[in-house]
């Protein structure tokens, strides 16, 4: 990695750092998800930076890849607990980061995934296997008396690659690959007081191009270049603004065109925490770049 790489990098994950807690700090009860969601791009257009994917805000039992539809109703209530996890890049070299916002009695739960995600970076250096890391947050979130949410992963990131191959378990039990120096990896434990597992939940509000089989449609061409814009990185339904969208998206899935993200939820009345770092792998360890 070059120095304009890392001070890249680093700039990336300053911004994201920012917004992400400038925002958080506006989730209260009664405060609407959609509002979250535009005040997010609001300031990360307002740094001169990119979004590296929506932003997700995730309640309660979902885990992970919900956000705010283009008709989004839903409000903050007391007793919630949200995750909202942003992402922020600089001519595609990505931060991404997470916090939970707890509206309820979830402290032990939160603290759970924060000192899971401290003892992760602690972790962290070159030619350490990656269940090593998958070990210290599973064990630091079972002593917590939570479980580790095991079909979640942390990952690699590379320029304009949000998931480059190379996944950081939560769990010990699986991890075969080993860290090099100058890797670039978001580390993200998840804490949960229900199954430990994530399945996929009917909403789904997220895609990203994956192919590029021929488009007849004109909404179906009109999202794909829309999706362009992206380079590559998932969008928003709620960006799209795209008259017969609706009609154009399932057409676009079967064609290969698109990947949906499916929001990804642990048992019904269970909470999951989630927070997350981008680190860069260096001789010395990890440097934290969203911290």
């Amino acid at each position: 990695m070059n120095d304009n790489e890392l001070d890249t990098y680093i700039e990336a994950g300053r911004i994201a750092k920012n917004v992400l807690h400038k925002c958080a700090a506006e989730i209260k009860p009664g405060v609407g998800m959609a509002d979250i969601f535009d005040m997010v791009l609001d300031e990360i257009s307002s740094a001169g930076v990119s979004p590296s994917f929506p932003p997700n805000i995730s309640l309660n039992n979902c885990a992970a890849h919900d956000t705010a539809s283009p008709d989004e109703e839903r409000v903050f209530a007391e007793g919630d607990l949200i995750k909202l996890d942003i992402g922020t890049h600089i001519d595609g070299y990505i931060a991404d980061t997470a916090v939970t916002v707890d509206l309820g009695d979830h402290a032990s739960l939160c603290e759970a995934s924060r000192a899971a995600l401290d003892a992760a970076i602690n972790v962290v250096a070159p030619e350490v296997v990656v269940s090593e890391i998958g070990a210290v947050v599973e064990e630091t979130i079972t002593s917590f008396g939570y479980k580790p949410i095991i079909n979640l992963t942390g990952h690699a990131l590379a320029r304009y690659s949000l998931h480059h191959g190379l996944s950081i378990p939560n769990t010990g039990r699986f991890g075969s690959a080993v860290l090099r120096e100058d890797m670039v990896i978001a580390i993200e434990p998840f804490a949960s007081t229900g199954s430990g597992l994530v399945h996929e939940a009917p909403r789904a509000e997220i895609y990203q191009v994956v192919g590029n089989a021929p488009v007849r449609s004109p909404a179906g061409r009109k999202i794909m270049k829309k999706a362009e814009e992206m380079h590559g990185l998932p969008f928003a339904r709620r960006w799209l603004n795209v008259p017969k969208a609706e009609l154009a998206l399932p057409t676009l899935l079967r064609q290969g065109n698109l990947f949906v993200y499916h929001s990804l939820s642990d048992v019904p009345e269970s909470f999951v925490s989630q927070f997350e770092h981008t680190v860069i792998v260096t001789a010395d360890g990890a440097l934290v770049t969203t911290r």
